[in-house]
């Protein structure tokens, strides 16, 4: 499965883990690095010195490529200077523009990846040098567009605007959407729900249990005026949608989500005051497994659907 994309990483398939706050400890990153993909620790829900931790537990864990996902919104300095010193391999940088770290990283010879949910973000990632884009619709958890496009409107966009190599993200789980996202005009996917109902997920018991046992339907994208959020429908999501319906301003959204719900969710365990981020792909995930059970049914799911395609 060699194309663009794993000789950018130098991996065996076009296969990237979300970084996920509270999720993507070095446990699954080094698995997802182990089982031939490009594994990402998720540095928004670590201290500096946390991160650095995750990043030497990793580099024993594997002696494959990973990646560190550096969200800009969570102040990105100290950790920006810890991936230089520890000799990251790639760097996912989201929720901010690229511009800042890009040169410096690539100075150090750190590749670099930009998440975008729309083709002017993508045009101007690519204008700042960056190595490559992931291209995420609105089905994707966490932190989303407020365009709300899907990935199946937003991959051919994108596509067609940039000549970098392309991620898809948002939506894809199993073989057949891998094998969507190439049809798109993908490049490599980027999975994070699944990931993050791994058995080496950081995450709780509670929500991978929670997450695997979700209707269709089952989350849903709020906080739209301040800084949209996929998340399940729980208590304090109904008390969002209800003030954010009646005219609550971003300040009051603000206040009502307060501080830490992502972490009382995910790492906690709180079903009911925690914010339960993730995708609407949720649905479609009924188990936990491990990575490489994880990574092996996809890739025989990826085969049979290509064949199938190939029939018609």
């Amino acid at each position: 499965m060699e194309n663009s994309i794993t000789k950018l990483f130098g991996i065996k398939y076009p296969i990237i883990s979300g970084g996920m706050v509270w999720c993507s400890g070095w446990k699954l990153a080094s698995a997802v690095s182990n089982a031939g993909g490009l594994g990402l620790l998720g540095a928004g829900s670590m201290e500096p010195e946390v991160l650095r931790v995750h990043i030497q537990k990793c580099k024993e864990a594997t002696d494959k490529p990973f990646g560190v996902n550096l969200p800009l919104m969570f102040g990105d300095e100290e950790r920006a200077a810890v991936i230089m010193e520890e000799g990251v391999d790639v760097v996912f940088t989201s929720a901010g523009s690229p511009k800042k770290w890009t040169a410096k990283f690539h100075e150090k010879g750190i590749k670099v990846v930009q998440v975008v949910a729309n083709t002017s973000f993508a045009i101007k990632s690519q204008e700042a040098g960056v190595d490559a884009v992931v291209v995420e619709g609105f089905e994707a958890g966490g932190h989303n567009g407020r365009e709300e496009t899907t990935t199946m409107v937003l991959a051919p966009l994108v596509k067609k605007a940039i000549t970098i190599p392309m991620i898809v993200a948002g939506g894809v789980s199993g073989g057949d959407s891998i094998a969507a996202a190439f049809a798109l005009g993908g490049d490599g996917v980027q999975i994070g729900t699944r990931f993050a109902l791994a058995k080496e997920s950081s995450a709780s018991e509670e929500f991978k249990i929670k997450c695997i046992n979700l209707p269709e339907g089952g989350t849903m994208l709020t906080m739209k005026s301040a800084g949209s959020v996929r998340m399940v429908k729980n208590e304090i999501y109904e008390q969002i949608n209800t003030a954010e319906y009646g005219g609550a301003s971003k300040d009051e959204l603000i206040a009502i989500a307060g501080r830490g719900r992502a972490k009382m969710g995910i790492f906690d365990g709180d079903l009911n005051q925690g914010f339960i981020e993730v995708g609407q792909v949720c649905s479609v995930v009924t188990e936990i497994q491990t990575v490489q059970e994880i990574f092996d049914d996809m890739l025989e799911g990826y085969a049979n659907a290509v064949s199938k395609l190939q029939v018609m």
